[in-house]
C-alpha cells in the first residue's frame, strides 16, 4: 500500500480505537494532540469565550473516554468526536443562560407597520465581491462578531444548519425542540445575520 493512496487510514484508526479501548495512555494522549485543534475550532462556533469552549473541549474528551467502550465505529472516529464536542457546547451554552438574551427582534430589520410590510430600513445590494471578500482574514473576525451578536438559541442554530451542515430533522433532535422551532429561529437567524452584516458589505459602503 501506498503512504499517499488513503487505505493506510482505516487500519491506523482500527489500531488506534482498540488501544484507546485497552485504556492505554499513549492513545488517549494522540487522541488529544490529533484532535484538540479541531474541535477547539467547533467549540469557538457556538461559545464566543475562550475559557468555555476549551472548558467544552475538556468536556467531551472526558465524555469520549468514559463512552469509548461503546464506540462501534459505524462512523469515523472524528465524526464521533465531533458531534460529542458539539453536544458538550450546547450544554455549556444552556448552563450560562441566566441572564436575559438580547431579544432577536432588536437585530432584524424593521418593517412598516401596516399591510405592505416595506422596509424601514433601506435595502441595498451587497457588493460583488462580498463573497469573496468574506474568505479574507479581516471579514472572518467582521462575520464571527456578527455571528456572536445573536442570541444563544439562535446562534446554536445556525451553527448547526449552516456551519455544521446538519439537517433540520438532526438539529431538532440534538435541541429538543420541533423541526418547525429549527426553520423558524434559522429564518430568523439570517435575517438578522444579514441586517448586521449590510452595513459592512453593501455597495457604497467604505
Amino acid at each position: 500500500m501506498s503512504p499517499g493512496d488513503g487505505t493506510r487510514e482505516l487500519p491506523s484508526e482500527t489500531t488506534l480505537v482498540r488501544n484507546l479501548k485497552e485504556g492505554e495512555a499513549g492513545a488517549f494522549e494522540v487522541l488529544v494532540r490529533e484532535n484538540s485543534p479541531r474541535l477547539l475550532a467547533v467549540a469557538r462556533r457556538y461559545l464566543p469565550k475562550e475559557a468555555d469552549a476549551q472548558d467544552a473541549v475538556q468536556d467531551a474528551f472526558l465524555s469520549a473516554f468514559r463512552g469509548m467502550a461503546g464506540f462501534t465505529g459505524a462512523s469515523k472516529l472524528s465524526t464521533w468526536l465531533h458531534r460529542i464536542v458539539v453536544n458538550a457546547s450546547l450544554m455549556k451554552l444552556r448552563t450560562r443562560r441566566r441572564k436575559p438574551e438580547v431579544a432577536i427582534d432588536d437585530l432584524l430589520p424593521r418593517f412598516e407597520n401596516d399591510a405592505s410590510a416595506h422596509h424601514l430600513d433601506v435595502i441595498a445590494a451587497w457588493r460583488e465581491t462580498a463573497p469573496d471578500e468574506l474568505t479574507r482574514d479581516e471579514n472572518r473576525v467582521l462575520v464571527r462578531a456578527a455571528i456572536e451578536r445573536l442570541p444563544d438559541s439562535y446562534r446554536e442554530v445556525l451553527a448547526l444548519r449552516d456551519i455544521e451542515q446538519l439537517d433540520t430533522a438532526d438539529v431538532a433532535e440534538l435541541l429538543g425542540v420541533s423541526k418547525g422551532v429549527v426553520k423558524t429561529r434559522l429564518h430568523r437567524a439570517r435575517q438578522a445575520l444579514r441586517a448586521l452584516l449590510d452595513p459592512h458589505f453593501r455597495e457604497g459602503a467604505p
